[in-house]
């Protein structure tokens, strides 16, 4: 804690010297969010036994490990034999890079990569998606250069219509790495599923399967030593395993949370315990700034959306939208305090929201107060807090701020 001092000044502050220990002004956010390490070995026990032996996990880790925290999340992962990380971009990338340099496990990069930083990629070893030729090309000039292959994987265009290699450009492909087997490791073809978790998209994905198969098929004829030919990600995994072939890229399975509830249902419906195998390892937390009284027939907060039907006790939480706590949840969105679910009163600000206290006992300021996760018996799931906000988990997830602290517990 800083001491008072007459004689010196700190950042402009006259008077506060901040000595000995550097202040780590992280740990002054007024929410935070906490990752379990139990739960999280307990969904890669599941996934191991849902996978298999012989098929590896690739840990997604993009959009800052979908909220979670690439600096937290990472080491936690890599502690729980985690040896493989995809992430989205080369920024992504690094910073995952940063965090295990010491462990070296396979990272891979799904999406952007900037020209610049391409000999960054190389140099380094991290695996990458092509799904263009004219990054192909540039990554042979790049290794070529600097005398590192590139490790590569080739996308191919099967139906989703995003990123990819069609048929001619993938053979196309093939041909130019077959000349240039000096500067190019051909690690893996794959493609991804246009929206495994739903029944509506069967006869869509079913077409995507038999076109992957095909491509897979042309690189073996040319006898290319393929390490991995992956399509699967986590709703592809529990609905379509013989599409794994050796490899499944994990995202938000290894959270806690099913792709939807329809996988869910597919999975337990041939299970005796129907219950959820999976634990959600994220809470959000923040604690009471003030405790307000407010009296019949007044309004409370910006506007006239919520007026009191009698006398009321209000709790001002330092959690706002500006700390990405939806406004589309005002008046409806829910927290705990005192183990009680209790409802927003009013708009959510940018940094504040109110909540009604009036039926909690002994409430005070600095009281603990759950966004998302447990305290006691109850609980405010993702899902619920998704719904109300109309937010999917995976959108809610990673609009989590990054600069809220993270941290690891249990």
């Amino acid at each position: 804690m800083p001491h008072v001092s007459n004689t010196v000044k700190h950042g402009g502050m006259p008077g506060i010297l901040f000595s000995n220990k550097p202040l780590i002004f992280m740990k002054w956010q007024t929410s935070k969010v906490q990752i379990s390490r139990s739960s999280y070995q307990n969904n890669i026990y599941f996934l191991r036994k849902l996978l298999g032996p012989n098929n590896k996990m690739s840990s997604v880790v993009k959009g800052n490990a979908y909220g979670h925290g690439i600096k937290t999340f990472v080491p936690l992962a890599l502690e729980c034999g985690i040896d493989h990380f995809s992430v989205f971009s080369v920024s992504e990338a690094y910073e995952v890079f940063q965090q295990t340099e010491e462990y070296k496990p396979t990272i891979m990069i799904m999406g952007m990569i900037e020209e610049e930083a391409m000999e960054w990629v190389i140099v380094n070893e991290i695996e990458f998606y092509v799904f263009d030729l004219d990054r192909l090309n540039s990554a042979i000039q790049t290794a070529l250069a600097f005398k590192k292959k590139a490790l590569v994987h080739l996308e191919v265009e099967t139906g989703m219509n995003r990123t990819g290699l069609n048929e001619p450009e993938y053979l196309n492909a093939l041909e130019i790495i077959e000349r240039n087997r000096q500067a190019i490791d051909l690690k893996g073809v794959c493609t991804h599923f246009a929206g495994a978790e739903s029944i509506a998209n069967y006869l869509r994905i079913e077409h995507q399967k038999s076109k992957f198969l095909k491509m897979r098929e042309l690189a073996l004829n040319r006898k290319f030593k393929v390490d991995y030919f992956h399509s699967c990600c986590s709703a592809g995994a529990v609905r379509y395993p013989e599409m794994l072939h050796g490899f499944a890229r994990i995202g938000i399975m290894q959270y806690g949370f099913w792709p939807s509830f329809e996988t869910f249902i597919e999975y337990s419906s041939d299970e005796i315990d129907k219950t959820d195998p999976l634990s959600r390892i994220i809470s959000w937390k923040s604690k009471i700034m003030d405790i307000k009284h407010v009296k019949r027939g007044q309004y409370i907060g910006y506007g006239s959306i919520y007026q009191a039907g009698s006398e009321m006790k209000i709790a001002i939480i330092p959690v706002g939208y500006g700390n990405g706590y939806s406004r589309s949840l005002s008046n409806i969105g829910r927290v705990l305090i005192g183990g009680v679910r209790t409802v927003i009163t009013g708009k959510v600000n940018m940094n504040l929201i109110s909540v009604d206290i009036s039926h909690i006992p002994n409430v005070r300021k600095g009281d603990e107060v759950v966004l998302i996760g447990k305290q006691g018996e109850m609980e405010i799931s993702v899902a619920d807090f998704g719904d109300a906000s109309k937010q999917i988990n995976y959108e809610l997830l990673t609009r989590l701020p990054q600069n809220l602290p993270r941290e690891i517990v249990d």
